[in-house]
């Protein structure tokens, strides 16, 4: 069967599709870096270290790749104290891992962005679609944006996905530390709670991204990959603390950390600052985001991929929350 390279392994969505690939008997080759946790990555799976800031090791990891399937799906998020690795790697990281795919004539590159491109939504009413235009929020957009750019110019096949929110499986500690909010009353509430957010299962994602490598009508186009419909931030709160007590038997407080509505105004401000300059806080830039509306409809991808999502959020974070719970010191 044709070659898999993933990048952004052991990473949380970058690992739930090397093990969906391994199961259908896939040959899969990753690209990690130095050192990283790969304990959940079976022994068929070849590791190649390196980053993509490097050059020579993206030609390492696609070496005699011709014809393969490229998966990026690596990408930094949240930077540390600077911003710098927002453009070092989504942007210039992208591009030199194009340039040694087409070197090599990987046959295929679908590739993994996000929301931020797009920004926020400019009413609670309003979906994103794939007609949309660029306006980046903040430096993680604007990086996303730069990788879109590469990947459209690449001289090989491509596809774009773009997941909002993930959540699921594998979740990093960013995750767990809403979890245990929630259970312990301080649930982040900005606003009325009623702006809407997509999401996204990771499972829901991998089919995204296999049904991008199989489809012919994919090569070229964007989709956005989410569950089937967005959740106002009350219901997601709402969902995960009633899972925890009524199906887990944890202790719940109940309470809720409500902000008015202006505390994120106010973080947008300082967040901007702060990226201007150079720097990032990221509590202050997830506070900027909690009561905007970031929602997309999946409907070019139900039409052209036969993209159907099987999770929703309540199974989403029964399972997640199982996981958190077995994993957890």
């Amino acid at each position: 069967m044709t070659l898999a390279l993933v990048t952004g392994v052991p990473g949380w969505l970058g690992t739930q599709l090397v093990l969906h690939l391994v199961e259908q008997g896939r040959d899969v080759r990753v690209l990690s870096l130095p050192g990283s946790d790969m304990r959940r990555i079976p022994d068929s799976v070849r590791v190649v270290e390196g980053d993509l800031r490097d050059p020579a090791s993206c030609g390492r990891f696609v070496r005699d790749g011709a014809g393969g399937t490229l998966f990026h799906c690596a990408g930094v998020i949240h930077p540390g104290l600077f911003t710098r690795p927002f453009q070092a790697v989504n942007v210039r990281g992208t591009h030199n891992l194009i340039a040694a795919a087409e070197r090599e004539g990987v046959g295929r590159l679908v590739a993994v962005s996000s929301n931020s491109p797009l920004g926020v939504n400019p009413a609670r009413d309003h979906l994103f679609d794939e007609t949309a235009p660029y306006n980046p929020w903040m430096g993680y957009g604007k990086s996303k944006m730069g990788m879109e750019k590469a990947v459209m110019d690449a001289g090989i096949p491509w596809s774009i996905i773009r997941p909002p929110w993930f959540y699921g499986v594998g979740q990093p500690a960013r995750q767990t530390l809403f979890f245990e909010m929630i259970r312990k009353g301080k649930g982040p509430i900005v606003g009325d709670g009623n702006n809407r957010r997509s999401m996204a299962y990771v499972d829901n994602i991998v089919q995204g991204l296999t049904l991008c490598e199989t489809t012919p009508a994919a090569e070229g186009e964007v989709y956005w990959i989410a569950d089937a419909r967005p959740y106002t931030m009350n219901e997601i709160v709402d969902t995960v603390e009633s899972l925890m007590r009524d199906e887990f038997g944890l202790d719940c407080d109940g309470g809720r950390l409500r902000l008015p509505g202006v505390a994120a105004e106010v973080a947008v401000v300082c967040d901007t600052a702060l990226q201007a300059v150079g720097l990032y806080h990221q509590k202050v830039h997830v506070l900027g985001e909690m009561n905007k509306t970031i929602a997309c409809t999946i409907d070019k991808a139900r039409t052209e991929l036969g993209y159907a999502p099987e999770i929703a959020l309540e199974e989403g974070m029964r399972r997640s929350i199982a996981w958190w719970l077995e994993t957890r010191a």
